[in-house]
C-alpha cells in the first residue's frame, strides 16, 4: 500500500509571538490590547502605558471567534501570568472587528492603520499604504496619525496576500522566498494582463506550459500588481514620508517595484508592520480607558 504524499503548504507563512521581556507589566498604570481580524491573518498588540509590550501575530482560520482568541491566548500564554481581567481596554479593529464579542469598542482598521503606523515609522510619516489579505488601501494621515484622506481597493484579490499565497502555491515555491526570487531578473517582462486572481492563475499556467521560469514569471505577476498600487496610491496622492504596512511589506519583491515606480524609497520598519493595526487599537483603547475614568 503506497504512504500518502504530504502535500505541502507553500502559502503558510511563519507565525510570530514575541514578549518584551525586559518591561514588568504589572508596573503598568494602563494595559491595553488591540485585535486585528483580517481575513488571512490576525494580530493582538498588549500595550502597556502605550508602550508595546507584546503580540501575536497568526493565520486567521475559518472560525473569526476562535481566531481571535487563539491569538489572544497565544499573547498571554507568552507573557505567563498575565490574565484577560489584567487587560484594562480591549479595542477590535480589521476585516471582522464585529466578531470580537469581548471587544469594549470596535474602530476601523483605516484609523487603527494610520495611528499605528506613526507608532512605528515616526510622526514624519504622511502616506501609508497598507496591502492586507483581501484589499489595499492608501491612506494619507497628519502627525499624529489622524486620517486625513484614504482610498481602498477591495474588488480583486490579485494585488494582495491572498494573490500571492495562490502563486506561491501554484509555482510550489514558499511565500518568504517569492519576492527574492522575482527579483532575479536582468529586465521584468511584461505584466500579466488580468486583475482577477482566478483568470492571473490561468495566465500563470499558460506561462509555464511556454516553459518560462518560475523568477520570469514572478516578476511579471508582481510587476502587474506594483501597477496597481501605484495607480491607487497616485490616486491619493503620494506625500514624503511614505510607509506601507500589512504582510506584504516583508515581500522584497513588491516594495522594490512599488519604489521604483514611485520614486519614493519607503521607511524602514523597527517593528512587524503587520501589527500596525493592532497597535493603532491598543493606542485607542488606551485613551479611551483613561478618557472613561476622568467621567
Amino acid at each position: 500500500m503506497a504512504e500518502a504524499v504530504e502535500q505541502k503548504e507553500y502559502w503558510r507563512w511563519p507565525e510570530t509571538i514575541w514578549v518584551d521581556e525586559s518591561k514588568n507589566w504589572h508596573d503598568a498604570e494602563v494595559i491595553s490590547c488591540g485585535i486585528d481580524l483580517g481575513s488571512v491573518s490576525t494580530q493582538t498588540v498588549i500595550m502597556t502605558d502605550g508602550e508595546l509590550y507584546a503580540y501575536s501575530n497568526l493565520r486567521t482560520g475559518s472560525s473569526s471567534l476562535d481566531s481571535t482568541e487563539r491569538a489572544l491566548n497565544a499573547v498571554l500564554e507568552k507573557i505567563g501570568d498575565m490574565k484577560r481581567e489584567d487587560i484594562h481596554y480591549i479595542v477590535g479593529t480589521g476585516y471582522g472587528r464585529v466578531s470580537i464579542p469581548f471587544a469594549n469598542k470596535t474602530i476601523t482598521e483605516i484609523a487603527c492603520h494610520g495611528r499605528g503606523a506613526v507608532y512605528i515609522y515616526g510622526n514624519t510619516v504622511r502616506t501609508i499604504l497598507d496591502m492586507g489579505g483581501q484589499d489595499l488601501k492608501a491612506i494619507k494621515v497628519d502627525s499624529r496619525g489622524k486620517v486625513v484622506n484614504f482610498l481602498m481597493n477591495d474588488k480583486c484579490a490579485a494585488g494582495t496576500g491572498r494573490g500571492i499565497e495562490v502563486m506561491a502555491d501554484l509555482l510550489s515555491i514558499p511565500i518568504t522566498e517569492v519576492g527574492p526570487l522575482s527579483l532575479k531578473v536582468d529586465e521584468d517582462p511584461e505584466p500579466v494582463s488580468t486583475t482577477c486572481v482566478v483568470f492571473a492563475k490561468s495566465e500563470v499556467l499558460g506561462l509555464m506550459r511556454k516553459g518560462w521560469p518560475k523568477e520570469k514569471i514572478l516578476a511579471a505577476f508582481f510587476r502587474a500588481m506594483a501597477s496597481r498600487v501605484v495607480e491607487l496610491l497616485e490616486r491619493v496622492g503620494v506625500e514624503p514620508d511614505f510607509a506601507i504596512t500589512g504582510g506584504i511589506s516583508k515581500n522584497v519583491g513588491m516594495v522594490k517595484r512599488i519604489e521604483k515606480m514611485l520614486g519614493v524609497k519607503a521607511l524602514e520598519p523597527k517593528i512587524d508592520p503587520q501589527t500596525a493595526g493592532a497597535i493603532g487599537a491598543a493606542l485607542f483603547g488606551r485613551a479611551l480607558y483613561i478618557k472613561s475614568q476622568k467621567k
